[in-house]
C-alpha cells in the first residue's frame, strides 16, 4: 500500500505558546529526534526573540528550553540549524544576521553578519556546512564561507533580482543555491569552476511556466531531482531536473517545470515543504494547511501529485511556515501570525 492509496488525518498534537507576536519561521535541529535524542525545534518572531523547543522524550511534549533574546533589535525572520546542529543563523529585518551556539544549557551569539542594507529575509546552509546564504529586502544575495573560529567571510554577494528577495535555499547535496523573489522569478546560482566567481545559471519566470507573483518560498525533495515553489499567485509549482547530468557539472542539466497544483488555497501560499517520505506540506494566508503527495504508481496520464487532505483552520491566523520533522517523516510544525506553533502527526486512517 502507497502513500497514494491510504486515507489519513493531520492531528494536532500540542500548541507552542510564549512568543509575544507572530511567528515568521522555524527549523528543526538535524541532529536531533533519533537514537534517543530529544527533537529541537527553533522558532522565530516579530517579538525579536528566537525560542528553543526541546520535546521531553523521543514521543513527550515540547517546551520551551531557551528564549533567544536582546540580540536582534527588530523582527527575527528567518532561522536555521547548521547540518551538524551545533551553530543555528538567525536573520531579522535590522539587517543583520546572527549565529548561536549552545554553550553548556545557553545559547551564546558568536558572530554578527553586517552588510544588507536592510531586512535580511532568509538563511540557508549549504549541505556540508561550509558556506551560508542570506537574502534581503536590498535585492542581493549573499554568500557566507563558514571559516574556524566561527568567523564568516563574504564571499560574494549576487545581485540579479529586481526587487525583495523572500528565501535563499541551498540543493541537498550539491553547492547550488536557489532564491525567489517579490519580482516573479526564481534564480539558480552556481560557482564557476574557472574563476570561483558566482553567477545566475537559470532564471525561472512567468515566461517559461513560472510563476505570476511574489514567490514566497522554495524546498527541494530529499533526492534533490525536484524542487517545489509557492506564490501570492496562489500556485505550487513543481520543477524537475536530470540529477545525474548535475551532478556531473553540465551547464546545461537546467530544472523544467513539471506540473502546477491550483485551487488549493484561496489566499496567498508563504511555506511549502517536502518531507523525506514525499509528502509535500503547504500553509497559506487562508489559515488552511494542505498535504499533498506524489503519484508513484506509474500513471503516464495521471495526475503527477493528488491532494492527501486538506486541514482548514489549521490556525487562528496566516500560516508563515510549515516544517516536517528530518526525523519523523510524519511530524509536521506550523507557525502562525497567531503567534503559536503548532505540531502535528499525519496518521493513517483505519
Amino acid at each position: 500500500m502507497s502513500l497514494y492509496d491510504e486515507s489519513f488525518e493531520l492531528k494536532e498534537l500540542q500548541r507552542l505558546e510564549g512568543h509575544t507576536d507572530r511567528v515568521w519561521g522555524l527549523s528543526w535541529n538535524p541532529t536531533t529526534g533519533v537514537d534517543g535524542v530529544p527533537a529541537v525545534l527553533a522558532s522565530c518572531s516579530g517579538d525579536k526573540t528566537v525560542r528553543i523547543w526541546q520535546q521531553s522524550s523521543p514521543s513527550g511534549s515540547f517546551e520551551c528550553k531557551a528564549v533567544l533574546e536582546e540580540t536582534h533589535t527588530r523582527t527575527v525572520r528567518s532561522c536555521a540549524w547548521s547540518p551538524s546542529g551545533k551553530l543555528l543563523a538567525t536573520a531579522s529585518f535590522d539587517a543583520t544576521t546572527a549565529i548561536w551556539e549552545q554553550i553548556g544549557n545557553d545559547f551564546e551569539c558568536v558572530s554578527t553578519l553586517e552588510g544588507h542594507e536592510n531586512e535580511v529575509k532568509s538563511v540557508s546552509w549549504n549541505a556540508s556546512g561550509s558556506l551560508l546564504a542570506t537574502c534581503g529586502r536590498d535585492k542581493s544575495v549573499w554568500i557566507w564561507e563558514v571559516l574556524p573560529g566561527n568567523e564568516f567571510e563574504c564571499v560574494s554577494v549576487l545581485q540579479g533580482h529586481t526587487q525583495d528577495v523572500k528565501m535563499v535555499q541551498w540543493h541537498p547535496s550539491m553547492d547550488v543555491l536557489v532564491s525567489c523573489s517579490y519580482d516573479n522569478t526564481i534564480k539558480v546560482w552556481a560557482e564557476d569552476g574557472d574563476s570561483d566567481d558566482w553567477h545566475c545559471v537559470q532564471t525561472l519566470a512567468e515566461s517559461n511556466n513560472g510563476h505570476s507573483s511574489t514567490v514566497w518560498a522554495i524546498f527541494f525533495n530529499a533526492s534533490g531531482d525536484k524542487m517545489i515553489t509557492c506564490s501570492d499567485d496562489l500556485t505550487i509549482k513543481i520543477w524537475g531536473t536530470d540529477i545525474i547530468r548535475m551532478q556531473s557539472g553540465d551547464g546545461n542539466a537546467t530544472w523544467k517545470h513539471l506540473c502546477t497544483l491550483s485551487g488549493y488555497h484561496d489566499r496567498t501560499i508563504f511555506s511549502v515543504h517536502w518531507s523525506r517520505e514525499g509528502v509535500i506540506a503547504s500553509g497559506a494566508a487562508d489559515d488552511a494547511i494542505r498535504l499533498f503527495v506524489e503519484n508513484k504508481d506509474g500513471l503516464v496520464d495521471g495526475p503527477m501529485c493528488k491532494l492527501l487532505l486538506k486541514k482548514d483552520k489549521a490556525h487562528d491566523m496566516d500560516i508563515n511556515s510549515v516544517q516536517w520533522s528530518y526525523s519523523d517523516n510524519r511530524m509536521l510544525a506550523s507557525a502562525s501570525d497567531d503567534g503559536t506553533v503548532k505540531i502535528w502527526e499525519l496518521t493513517s486512517l483505519p
